[in-house]
Order: C-alpha cells, then sequence, then structure tokens
C-alpha cells in the first residue's frame, strides 16, 4: 500500500489518498436481467382476449371479401368476390350521408353526456348528504334500467296522442303541441335518441368524475378562496386539471360506445321516418339481418372499425399532447 502524496493539496486539511493496490480494479455491477414473471403472468388473459375478440375480427373481415347470401349461407357455398363489396358501399351515395350523421349523432351524444356527467358530479359534490343520497340512487335506477324499458319509456313519453309531455305542454297553455308529432323529421328523432342516451350515460360519467372530485384537497379550495379566486377560477386551476385526465377516459370510452348504437335508434323508428335516422348499426342491420347480404354488412362492420379506429387514435393523440404541453 502507498500513499499518493500528490493528493494532499496545501493549506487544506486533508487525508492523503490511499490506493490500494491488492484489491486492482473495482469489479464491474453485472447488468439487471429483464423480468419475465409478469408477462408470464399477463400472457393467459392477453391470449384471452385475443382469442374472444380477434377471432371475430378475423372472421368479419373474411366475410367481407365473400359474395355470402342466403343462398350461399344455405348451401354452404363459398364465393370469394374481392373488393366487390367494399366497393358496392363506398359507391353508394347514401353511405356517406349516413356515415356523416354517424359522426354528428356521435360528438353530440357525448358532449351531452360528458356535460351532463360533469354537472351532476359538480351538484353532488356541493350538495348536503340526505340531497346527494337521493341523487345517487336516482342515477343507480337510470343506469340499471334495462335498454329496450327505457326506450319503451321515452316512446310513450314523446308519444304523438297519448304522450305526458304533449299532455303537460296543452295543459300549461300550449295548445299548439296537441297531438304534435316529434318524430316527424329524422332531426328530431335522433334528437330525442340523443336526450335517452344521455338519460342513460349520465350516470356512469357523474359517478366516474365525482370520485375524481374527491380526490381533490380540500387544501387546494382554500387557498383559491384566500387568494380571491372566482369559482370559474377556482375550477380552472385546482378542479380541472384533477379532472382532465378522467374525463378523457369517459369521453374514449363514450365514443366507442355511442358509435356503435342499435337499440335504441332501432326500437324508436327503425331508422326513419324515411331513413332520416339510419346510423351505420342501423345500416349494418338492413343490409346482414333484413337484406340477408352479410358479405356487405362485414364489409361496412370493417368500415365502422376503420372509422372508430381513426377516430380515437386522433382523440389519444390530441389528449397525449394536450398533456405533454401541461408538463
Amino acid at each position: 500500500m502507498t500513499v499518493d502524496t500528490n493528493a494532499v493539496l496545501p493549506g487544506r486539511n486533508t487525508v492523503p489518498a490511499v490506493r490500494d493496490h491488492a484489491r486492482g480494479p473495482a469489479p464491474v455491477r453485472a447488468r439487471r436481467r429483464p423480468q419475465v414473471l409478469p408477462y408470464l403472468l399477463l400472457a393467459p388473459a392477453i391470449l384471452a382476449i385475443l382469442a374472444l375478440l380477434g377471432y371475430p375480427v378475423v372472421s368479419v373481415v373474411i366475410t367481407s371479401f365473400q359474395q355470402l347470401n342466403l343462398g350461399e349461407l344455405v348451401r354452404h357455398q363459398t364465393v370469394w368476390v374481392g373488393f366487390a363489396n367494399y366497393q358496392k358501399v363506398l359507391s353508394d351515395p347514401d353511405f356517406w350521408t349516413i356515415t356523416g350523421r354517424t359522426l354528428v349523432f356521435t360528438v353530440a351524444s357525448v358532449a351531452a353526456i360528458t356535460v351532463g356527467g360533469l354537472g351532476v358530479a359538480q351538484l353532488m359534490k356541493h350538495t348536503g348528504r340526505a340531497v346527494r343520497l337521493i341523487m345517487q340512487i336516482a342515477l343507480l335506477l337510470a343506469w340499471a334500467m334495462p335498454v329496450i324499458a327505457a326506450t319503451t319509456v321515452f316512446q310513450w313519453i314523446f308519444d304523438q296522442n297519448y304522450g305526458i309531455l304533449n299532455k303537460t305542454l296543452v295543459a300549461l297553455g300550449l295548445h299548439g303541441f296537441t297531438g304534435y308529432d316529434w318524430f316527424s323529421t329524422g332531426f328530431s328523432t335522433l334528437t330525442i335518441i340523443v336526450i335517452l342516451l344521455a338519460w342513460q350515460g349520465i350516470p356512469f360519467a357523474a359517478f366516474t368524475v365525482y370520485a375524481g372530485l374527491l380526490t381533490v384537497s380540500a387544501d387546494l379550495y382554500e387557498a383559491a378562496n384566500i387568494d380571491g379566486a372566482t369559482p370559474w377560477q377556482t375550477f380552472r386551476s385546482v378542479t380541472w386539471p384533477a379532472l382532465r385526465p378522467i374525463l378523457g377516459i369517459v369521453v374514449f370510452l363514450e365514443i366507442l360506445w355511442d358509435f356503435k348504437v342499435l337499440t335504441q335508434v332501432w326500437v324508436i323508428r327503425n331508422g326513419g321516418p324515411d331513413g332520416g335516422s339510419t346510423t351505420l348499426s342501423v345500416l349494418q342491420y338492413l343490409d346482414g339481418i333484413s337484406g340477408h347480404h352479410y358479405g356487405v354488412a362485414a364489409a361496412v362492420s370493417v368500415l365502422m372499425i376503420l372509422i372508430i379506429v381513426g377516430v380515437t387514435a386522433q382523440y389519444i393523440r390530441l389528449l397525449v399532447r394536450s398533456q405533454e404541453v401541461d408538463l
């Protein structure tokens, strides 16, 4: 063992550096091996999801390249037609009209559910325990009601002759609503369906947002109050940063659910009047089940998948970009 005198600096109370030649160079740490166990534990669930979702998707894609009408289905024949089904669907002007209508209908439904859920969650946050309990029970009852039952109730509410809405408006002195037909146009029919979807979807959004509100510390609201912030400034600076990731998930799920709504649209007026409330899901049903053109219906299904993938991918990209800007 030797002492390095050059390591001693004059004028400072230092200890000479000691070199240990017997030990040699410091050992090199071994690289950490990747953990395989978590992936092995996730493998059964991933395989099950691929089996449950992957097989139907592949089957629909294969069917979209076939001429599969009722005759081919009965005779168990496989007739490959290539992109003929897609060409037939895309060359139909009604398809593009229905696609635009479906996108507008989805945006309106998602906006109504998101805004309504946010408002109800804020109301539950600032009400007393008894009122909040009544609201939560009412939301659960609305959420638990079967789709067909809820749709039937809304049909009765807006019925032309026996609806409670027309009777109430006439009792209030608005006699112009005597026998008024709320389903006379496709726009009014879709508006009622949007209200129905909002009534069914607001409970989920409200409970989700309310859970997010409970995570915001009361100290932040107190600090904002001391600083003299207005309610809008408090919401923008304190509440909104905590709710934005949660609302992002809610909007994403609502887009997936509302884009493919079939039951409510079909039960209300079968896509009428005169096809004015027909969406892509109804078009798929009309071509596949009613018209027995299963190859064409499969092509519509594939196009629906591509549209929703494109819309959700754009939404996720904007969501990630907004989070990066905040960081």
